[in-house]
């Protein structure tokens, strides 16, 4: 008897916490809405993900991010490196401001 009071509380306390963090409520208005949904969908998980805000990118979409993430990080090693160049000529015309300093 102890121990099913004990796993009892426990479910209590997280029941509890998930009323108190918002869980309970979102998942019901999701539920709620699928139920509500006129033309159910096939893949009721997916909506809830959907719904949840958790349904992420389709791949074709996060391929596209990638190339273009892939595409950015070069951009910024060119100019990084042109940069770097136009600094080096820049101070052979021009003393660094430390030596001027010193001058």
């Amino acid at each position: 008897m102890a121990t099913y009071r004990a796993s009892d509380s426990k479910r209590e306390q997280f029941r509890r916490y998930l009323e108190k963090s918002g869980v309970i409520d979102t998942l019901t208005s999701v539920l709620v809405a699928l139920y509500e949904e006129p033309d159910k969908p096939n893949n009721a998980l997916d909506f809830v993900k959907l719904h949840l805000g958790a349904a992420g990118l389709d791949p074709a979409d996060a391929e596209g991010l990638r190339m273009e993430l892939a595409d950015l990080q070069q951009k910024c090693s060119l100019l990084t490196e042109e940069n770097k160049e136009l600094r080096n000529r820049l101070m052979q015309y021009e003393p660094s401001p430390d030596e001027a300093a010193d001058a």
